[in-house]
């Protein structure tokens, strides 16, 4: 546990994930300070702008692992990096936040579990999507017992993006790639964190797009007892699904947006504690058509607020107080076992059982 409050950061990469939903976040809590980035563009000052004047730029990740001030590293490297990085911060000493995915393989993902735990280090995966507010609200519905007993649930997460986007390694065919390590990671962890482990997977893994390398479209199923949960995304839907449904045996949920942080941390807003962060707009709100006690209910359910600072302010908790853990190493590990499992399901073309 860390004796002082202040915990000083070394954050490996500065693309999308570590530019936009990391260093705002860190930035923005008086108990961290980002004192490192780590960064491979060639002109490293281009990102001065979007940093604190102490954070210091690098171009290696040992400048960052050598540091004895750096308590914590955050590892926002291209999925194909996560493993060594995670590996090298650990054995450096240092506590560590993954982005998802945690890692390519279970293998890797218990390896890392084992070396924190021998060195005594936190270990984390920036399952951001847990906090967000459209979640929540799912979250809340389906434990209000409101729907009864829930049968079926399918949550999506889509884009419309018909061209491939060059140089991108999220396009690449090679490990790592495509929207099923990308979007389908925070859907199967919301899943899980919802109904627990399946008994069974079945997944339609596609290449959709032209001139598409790797998968751009994902259909997962997530075979319970009585229960089925459909997880979908497409590059292709370019016009909104409902990002969850859920069918009990005494009424529907139904709910359309996505959590609005993404826009706003996009556009540069950056993230605070007041009450309009994470807040939707109305017309995002849910609809609920349930009997409850034989009175039918049938109207709109207020979204719950997201934050997915929420995240970073246990992992200071976790550090500084001995909190405990919201997002558990064996938890993400799981994730990588659906994901292996569909990625074979589909090659097969069958049901798989699932199975550590």
């Amino acid at each position: 546990m860390k004796t002082t409050s202040i915990i000083n950061v070394g954050l490996l990469g500065f693309g999308s994930a570590g530019r936009i939903y990391h260093a705002p976040f860190l930035n923005a809590y008086a108990g961290y300070r980002l004192s490192k980035v780590r960064t491979t563009s060639t002109s490293p000052e281009i990102h001065a702008r979007e940093l604190h004047g102490h954070t210091q730029v690098v171009t290696t990740s040992e400048a960052i692992f050598d540091d004895p001030e750096i308590d914590l590293v955050v590892v926002a490297a291209p999925n194909s990096l996560h493993h060594s990085l995670a590996r090298q911060a650990l054995e450096a000493g240092k506590h560590v936040v993954v982005d998802k995915p945690f890692t390519l393989t279970v293998a890797e993902a218990d390896e890392l579990i084992e070396l924190a735990a021998r060195h005594q280090r936190v270990l984390s995966i920036y399952h951001n999507r847990r906090f967000s507010s459209d979640f929540r609200t799912v979250r809340k519905v389906c434990e209000s017992g409101m729907l009864g007993r829930i049968v079926e649930y399918e949550a999506h997460f889509d884009r419309f993006r018909n061209s491939i986007r060059a140089g991108s390694w999220k396009e690449d065919e090679g490990p790592g790639g495509g929207i099923f390590y990308d979007m389908g990671t925070h859907l199967i962890d919301q899943a899980l964190q919802l109904f627990g482990l399946p008994e069974a997977v079945r997944a339609d893994l596609r290449v959709q797009r032209t001139g598409g390398q790797s998968c751009d479209s994902f259909e997962v199923v997530l075979e319970y007892p009585n229960l089925k949960a459909t997880l979908k995304g497409s590059m292709l839907a370019k016009e909104p699904f409902p990002q969850f449904t859920v069918f009990g045996d005494q009424g529907t949920f139904m709910k359309y947006g996505r959590d609005v942080q993404d826009d706003a941390l996009r556009q540069g807003v950056v993230p605070h504690l007041g009450p309009d962060w994470g807040l939707e707009p109305e017309n995002f709100w849910g609809r609920l058509n349930t009997q409850v006690n034989g009175l039918e209910i049938n109207g709109i359910v207020k979204s719950e607020l997201g934050n997915f600072g929420d995240f970073y302010r246990n992992i200071h908790g976790v550090i500084t107080a001995g909190a405990d853990l919201l997002v558990l190493p064996e938890e993400a590990r799981d994730v990588i076992r659906v994901i292996e499992l569909a990625e074979e399901s589909s090659r097969q073309r069958r049901t798989l059982p699932f199975e550590r």
